[in-house]
């Protein structure tokens, strides 16, 4: 799902809501979410799961085409982990019960 086809599922889903302010909403959120991993903050949503950040350490890379050594920097790279709930939906979906 694509972030303008949940403005538009949230949009259908509350109809007394303008489509600007479920847009506004949205990226509110995912703006106040990305600010707090550029800050090096865990988030967590009951029930959905929780984003973090991991760090890959520097190592020494190949360049495939010319199969000369290359150095890759340090980086830190964001992580989701699902919460219980939605292992246990997505799993329920998947076997068909």
């Amino acid at each position: 799902m694509t972030k303008s086809e949940l403005i538009a599922r949230l949009a259908a889903r509350y109809p007394q809501l303008a489509a600007r302010d479920v847009d506004l909403a949205v990226k509110t959120v995912l703006d106040a979410m990305a600010q707090a991993l550029e800050a090096g903050q865990r988030i967590e949503i009951r029930g959905f799961g929780s984003f973090s950040l991991s760090c890959r350490p520097p190592r020494v890379g190949r360049n495939p085409k010319s199969g000369q050594q290359v150095l890759v920097p340090e980086k830190r790279v964001p992580h989701f982990k699902p919460g219980k709930e939605l292992r246990e939906r997505v799993d329920m979906k998947a076997t068909g019960q």
